[in-house]
């Protein structure tokens, strides 16, 4: 069997590349196509030494460094890669991808990791966050976004079977393109990580220091209590004001190596994580290390994490994304805390382990080929519905 792996754009290694080179795995002898690749050398090692098909936006001017600029031609991009010799093909997608064009006797199968949300449910924050709020510049980009939202739609329905990682995502997925997505989370590299069961008297948070990940609301929450240790991993533009509002109790580390993140996951008393994202991985990682997490409690982090509600708890969620509900939450988890057991932590962690996905991954793709190229074959029901 002929197969084409089809992938957004190779830049970096980050959680989208993580999930293609699973799917890498399962497909060794599989052809890959990106409109872009510009992943630096020391990353190139999920890519198994493969070629990369790139489209014309890979000779632009300034595409290595500007490639999003390009967005508006992205669509078309796609729509160029010839696929007619393959039989199969997997798209990873959360923006373009799942748009390349494919014929009757082909299977297509995307892993939608969401939705562009900045053309969907987030348009508005988007267009806030550029400084596009108003004027003719906000209206051009509007049109814009219009225009690739009603292509996003035609894409959307393109692909024979849709996967993606939660039922958060499923439910945007439902709202785009009125149609059902198989639930398969991402993998999670869960062996690389230890239970601990004596932890250190600080809590944690790990993530790239942007305005949507909230780390300044975990920052004031902390600032308020400063009998509470605080330590921060990661860098972003949003490190110097936030170093600016951290009390004597918060350490903000920078970038970590992995096995320092290995070491403070382990011994941290409890994650916490105040993001709103479509499944997020530094959770089961966490819970991988034995280590309980406090989250705001939409997204993704309620398919992951059991409640205080739950038999056996693994975290202690907060509604409100505000000081006041995180310090409750905090109150909560320290109460509580010896309902939360290490090994208990760990077990639900390996539920999402890389083993799982691949497994399920290709068994959503084996009932795919023969659902949609038997002749009796049929589409109405999903693998997981069977």
């Amino acid at each position: 069997m002929r197969v084409a792996i089809v992938h957004d754009w190779l830049v970096t290694y980050g959680g989208g590349e993580k999930v293609l080179e699973e799917i890498l795995a399962l497909y060794p002898d599989a052809d890959l196509y990106s409109t872009v690749e510009f992943v630096p050398s020391a990353q190139r090692s999920f890519l198994g030494g493969r070629e990369v098909t790139t489209s014309f936006i890979q000779h632009l001017p300034g595409a290595r460094r500007h490639y999003r600029s390009y967005l508006p031609l992205m669509p078309l991009a796609v729509e160029q890669f010839d696929l007619s010799r393959y039989d199969l093909i997997i798209s990873s997608s959360s923006a373009v991808a799942k748009g390349v064009l494919t014929g009757p006797d082909q299977v297509h199968v995307s892993y939608v990791h969401t939705p562009p949300r900045y053309v969907w449910d987030l348009q508005h924050q988007y267009l806030q966050g550029l400084g596009l709020g108003r004027g003719p510049r906000s209206w051009l980009m509007r049109a814009l976004l219009h225009y690739i939202r009603i292509w996003d739609v035609r894409a959307g329905l393109g692909p024979d079977l849709l996967l993606t990682n939660s039922e958060f995502v499923a439910r945007r997925i439902r709202k785009a393109y009125r149609r059902e997505a198989e639930i398969i989370p991402p993998p999670v590299d869960v062996d690389s990580f230890l239970v601990r069961e004596v932890k250190d008297n600080f809590y944690l948070t790990v993530s790239r220091l942007v305005p949507y990940k909230r780390i300044d609301l975990i920052i004031d929450a902390f600032s308020q209590t400063p009998e509470r240790r605080l330590v921060v991993i990661g860098e972003g533009p949003e490190r110097g004001r936030l170093q600016l509002r951290a009390g004597p109790n918060i350490e903000l580390l920078g970038y970590q190596p992995f096995a320092a993140l290995q070491d403070y996951l382990g011994r941290a008393q409890g994650f916490v994580f105040a993001a709103e994202e479509d499944f997020g991985i530094v959770p089961v990682e966490a819970q991988a290390c034995g280590t309980p997490v406090i989250a705001y409690g939409k997204g993704g982090v309620l398919e992951t994490v059991r409640g205080l509600d739950q038999p056996t708890p693994t975290g202690v969620f907060f509604d409100h994304q505000d000081p006041g509900a995180l310090l409750e939450a905090l109150d909560r988890f320290e109460a509580h805390r010896a309902h939360f057991s290490p090994a208990a932590l760990r077990q639900n962690a390996e539920r999402f382990s890389a083993q799982h996905f691949r497994k399920r991954f290709a068994q959503a793709v084996e009932w795919a080929l023969k659902a949609i190229l038997s002749p009796s074959g049929s589409t109405d029901l999903l693998p997981g519905d069977q």
